[in-house]
């Protein structure tokens, strides 16, 4: 059974659906992260589950127990919040003393579960210190000690690393995870940062316009995914339109602008959508004794990226694409204005049928 269920959510406010039917589940010990673009519902969902927001329709269960109408503090639910919510007038050690506290427990097992949260976060040493006189770093950290010390069922974490620097953050998020499975917590993070939350989880849920688009594996969503909007959210990807030409058991050949392209066999439909991400684009010279197939073009751009390379490339059928390469490969010595030939990875070509409505409706992420 799953250790969290969400059957059926909605929440409306006046002109606005934030949430729209919203069924979930999640399994014991899973560290699940809720991605979206921002106003997509995914932090109403987790204030819902938190029962700081009640639902105007569905269930919640946690532990095959119902929560509809379950005060927050009776529900042995831990949250982390984006803007760390301690309090001020305490030192470090309240801090962390403060869930265990209200629970009613002995002033000896108070101080025991402080030291171990506390030491788990790596904060002892600062025992004394109150919230202003430490890092964004640290103060996560205690909010996360705090969250824990009360030993949940369940964690929640609302945006958590939003408001730290890009170096701390890094850190941070592995430690999340890391606390979270040594301590056998389940967790539901909420993040828009898609890198940050495919690093951490298990399973993502990919939101949008208060409904679930998409649940899986992070590797899977990112590779294969079954839904456009996944697929432009979760990274960068050249989108281009086609048309089915014929099929056979070599494969699919597919018009794209006056150009072919041949993708393994699969159902598609007359007009497609095909997406292929930047890395699974190479580019050679004309003529280069490997190629004997691709589409032409100049590198219109060139930019660095640390561990790759990155070109805008203007192909000769009007497309304008992009290619990532990585340093340890010969390519990155294009230079802007050379004549190159674009060739893609053909198991990593996704299609799709093309949405009745505006493609561009589809991609968007506002």
């Amino acid at each position: 059974m799953p250790q969290v269920r969400v059957k059926g959510v909605s929440k409306h406010y006046p002109g606005l659906t934030a949430l729209d039917h919203v069924s979930l589940d999640i399994f014991d010990g899973e560290y699940v992260s809720i991605i979206g673009p921002s106003g997509c519902g995914k932090t109403t969902l987790l204030r819902c589950i938190a029962g700081i927001l009640e639902p105007d329709e569905g269930e919640i269960y946690v532990d095959d127990r119902p929560l509809i109408g379950v005060p927050p503090e009776e529900r042995n639910i831990g949250y982390v919040f984006q803007e760390y919510a301690l309090f001020p007038h305490m030192n470090v050690r309240e801090n962390a003393c403060y869930g265990p506290r209200v629970r009613g427990l002995s002033n000896r097992r108070i101080r025991t579960m402080a030291n171990e949260t506390l030491e788990m976060v790596k904060l002892r040493e600062r025992s004394d210190s109150h919230p202003n006189e430490l890092s964004g770093g640290a103060r996560q950290k205690l909010a996360l000690a705090r969250a824990i010390g009360s030993e949940p069922s369940l964690l929640l974490l609302d945006e958590p690393l939003g408001s730290l620097d890009a170096c701390v953050r890094l850190g941070l998020r592995l430690e999340l995870r890391r606390l979270a499975k040594e301590l056998g917590l389940t967790a539901i993070h909420v993040t828009h940062d898609q890198e940050e939350a495919m690093s951490i989880s298990d399973r993502l849920v990919v939101m949008k316009a208060g409904r679930i688009v998409e649940v899986g594996r992070p590797q899977d969503l990112y590779i294969n995914p079954r839904e456009i909007f996944t697929t432009n959210f979760l990274g960068e990807a050249n989108f281009m339109i086609g048309n089915t030409i014929t099929t056979g058991e070599e494969g699919v050949k597919l018009d794209v602008q006056g150009e072919r392209l041949i993708v393994p066999p699969r159902e598609l439909p007359r007009d497609v959508v095909i997406a292929i991400r930047p890395q699974f684009v190479r580019i050679s010279r004309p003529g280069a004794r490997e190629v004997s197939e691709g589409w032409a073009g100049k590198i219109a751009d060139k930019t660095f990226l640390g561990e790759a390379v990155r070109f805008e490339l203007n192909l000769s059928n009007g497309l304008r694409i992009t290619a990532r390469t990585p340093l340890t490969v010969h390519e990155v010595d294009f230079d802007v204005g050379d004549e190159i030939i674009a060739n893609f990875q053909k198991d990593k070509i996704l299609t799709f049928p093309h949405p009745m409505g505006d493609l561009d409706r589809e991609l968007s992420t506002g």
